[in-house]
């Protein structure tokens, strides 16, 4: 097989995604396995040339919760929240969105759903940092946001009573 080359497995993000932003973000997957600090200045990069681009908050909370960066990825999630929002025309904390449910249809675009999950993404990472009570809370606003279960947020409500349990 010699001659033969393996190319770095992608990741498919949004067919969406600007092609500068889905490079930067191609080189950060493909660095993140060796080299984390320069994963993260690409992952950076490519948020900072499309501030707007969706999938570049997703992948930050993402590598930043795989490296057990918590905080930072619950702060690349709140940051998820705010920009979908902003696309999306709603309002960007969940308690005021929850409280003004009967506005707002989460399934009417991508943006929405894209809200959902970055609300998932939230409860979770409350969870592992072991805020039990906010985590309780994001998941609520969620159950109500997302009756459906369209962003498989029943998962982590389930994964949550099971700490509970566990706990009581």
């Amino acid at each position: 097989m010699a001659g033969v080359s393996f190319l770095e497995e992608r990741v498919l993000f949004s067919p969406d995604v600007p092609e500068a932003v889905n490079k930067l973000l191609q080189m950060a997957v493909a660095a993140s396995h060796a080299d984390k600090p320069l994963a993260e200045k690409y992952f950076q990069q490519a948020q900072q040339l499309d501030p707007a681009c969706l999938q570049t908050y997703f992948a930050l909370y993402k590598f930043y919760f795989y490296q057990g960066r918590l905080a930072e990825a619950e702060r690349e999630a709140l940051a998820a929240l705010a920009e979908s929002a902003r696309q999306g025309g709603f309002p960007a904390d969940y308690r005021q969105l929850a409280a003004e449910a009967g506005q707002w249809d989460m399934y009417a675009s991508d943006v929405c759903l894209f809200y959902l999950y970055s609300l998932k993404a939230l409860g979770f990472i409350r969870l592992r940092r072991q805020l039990e009570d906010e985590a309780r809370l994001v998941l609520a606003v969620l159950r109500q946001l997302d009756p459906l279960d369209r962003s498989g947020g029943s998962v982590i409500m389930h994964l949550a009573e099971v700490l509970a349990e566990e706990a009581a």
